[in-house]
């Protein structure tokens, strides 16, 4: 069954309930997939957002693999 094809079922047969607390289920299910989530940060937070992003310019930073690496050999010193 496609998405479309699921959407369609959905439609259907949420059309012929009538019982309304089942009807709030769904509607509090969808409403919680359909807001979007706004987080404020502090002044703080963002300085600090900033200076993550001027050391990414400057070069400084690890990559995934660095790190991996770095990780093997403390494993195998311990």
């Amino acid at each position: 069954m496609t998405t479309l094809d699921l959407k369609r079922d959905l439609i259907q047969r949420i059309a012929y309930i009538n019982d309304k607390s089942v009807l709030d289920a769904i509607k509090s299910i969808l409403d919680s997939k359909s807001k979007s989530t706004i987080y404020e940060t502090t002044a703080e937070q963002k300085e600090n957002i900033q200076e993550g992003r001027n050391q990414i310019a400057r070069g400084e930073f690890f990559t995934n693999e660095q790190v991996e690496q770095e990780i093997e050999k403390w494993l195998k010193e311990k």
